[in-house]
């Protein structure tokens, strides 16, 4: 069985507490990702996505100068790099997430997306179930 450490991305790009929204929001654009990890020096605090920024930044008329821990999510599910893909995947059904830091004790050591799951074909149909349930999901909500 594949473990989370053989398809995780261990080059992540960070922001720390003493970044704000706007420089998260910069990082992700030159990076291409809707997910930044904060760290305190290798310990994860917590994630900001694009979601965030916009539901707890712009909706909030939050200017870009607001320090991070007023919108990243603290609240995080996690994996190790002994996680199964597997396990992972189901995770990610549940909790409706595209995105897991993968921790050793607090420090991050990388981060796994859907897309890892999809570009490594190691599905059996699990990332592929999670994705379509979390895809189905976003549709419904850009309706309403």
């Amino acid at each position: 069985m594949e473990k989370i450490r053989d398809i995780m991305s261990d080059e992540v790009e960070c922001c720390t507490l003493l970044d704000n929204v706007y420089e998260v929001a910069v990082k992700m654009k030159e990076w291409n990702v809707g997910a930044i990890p904060i760290v305190d020096g290798e310990k994860l605090l917590g994630m900001i996505t694009d979601r965030d920024l916009v539901v707890r930044g712009i909706a909030e008329k939050r200017p870009g100068s607001t320090k991070v821990e007023k919108v990243m999510s603290d609240s995080l599910i996690t994996v190790t790099p002994e996680t199964s893909s597997e396990e992972a995947a189901e995770l990610m059904a549940k909790h409706q997430i595209r995105r897991l830091p993968v921790v050793e004790g607090e420090k991050l050591v990388g981060i796994v997306s859907l897309g890892d799951f999809a570009v490594r074909k190691l599905t059996d149909g699990q990332a592929g179930e999670a994705l379509s349930e979390i895809s189905e999901n976003d549709f419904g909500q850009m309706h309403h």
